[in-house]
């Protein structure tokens, strides 16, 4: 049973339909991407995901659980963090504080603080300033910390929302080296990436939005190598 399953996903802005009926899924423990230009509805397809936005018919299964309707601190509390674009950090708040939001929907203070621990273990400069106010970070440093305070919701699934956009190259190959180490330690990933070259590197499958609809769908390797993807989104 795949772990997130989405069935003929439609969703409006008013008059504008922004996702046509769109069908895919994940599976425990895989990376899976997707890719596609600047308003294709990659965005607002976890935004729909995640609760953010109702959808306009369809369903969204997670973990067997229909979530369709659900709101979205329930979806965190079921075990799917949700990593936004743009980062959205807390700004007035410190370091600390941006983590110990990530763990609203949790009770027990000792497995918190023993998370806190593995986040800083897998991003020392959050450590390292962990007093400092959100808002002074550098680009790279507040995805990290977007990171970060989705870890702290300890998930099992783990959305990231175009998370090398804005990035130097140095931060950009970071951010994906440690979006594999996050999945090699047992969480699953679904990735929206406007990289389409790094996204395809890192991950085992891959779907490809187009004005609302999935245009291609397979394994990772096999889309890199295909022609129409290369001339549209790899350059080449």
């Amino acid at each position: 049973m795949a772990m997130l399953k989405v069935t003929d996903l439609k969703v409006s802005y008013g008059v504008i339909q922004a996702i046509k009926g769109i069908s895919f899924e994940v599976n425990k423990g895989e990376i899976v991407a997707l890719i596609g230009a600047n308003g294709a509805g990659k965005t607002t397809t976890l935004h729909t995901v995640t609760g953010l936005l109702s959808a306009q018919s369809g369903k969204i299964e997670y973990e067997g659980h229909d979530i369709t309707r659900m709101p979205g601190h329930k979806i965190v509390a079921l075990g799917m963090a949700h990593v936004p674009e743009g980062r959205r950090v807390f700004a007035e708040l410190t370091v600390l504080e941006n983590l110990k939001m990530g763990a609203y929907t949790r009770k027990d203070k000792t497995e918190i603080e023993d998370t806190l621990s593995k986040v800083y273990k897998r991003f020392p400069r959050l450590e390292e300033r962990k007093n400092q106010l959100a808002g002074t970070l550098s680009g790279g440093e507040q995805q990290m910390l977007a990171m970060g305070r989705a870890l702290m919701s300890k998930p099992e699934l783990i959305l990231m929302d175009e998370p090398s956009m804005g990035l130097s190259p140095i931060y950009v190959n970071e951010i994906f080296d440690i979006i594999q180490e996050i999945n090699h330690s047992g969480t699953t990933v679904l990735l929206v990436e406007q990289n389409a070259k790094k996204a395809l590197a890192i991950a085992d499958r891959a779907y490809v939005l187009e004005t609302g609809n999935i245009a291609l769908e397979g394994k990772a390797e096999e889309l890199l190598a295909n022609d129409s993807v290369k001339k549209a989104y790899l350059g080449e």
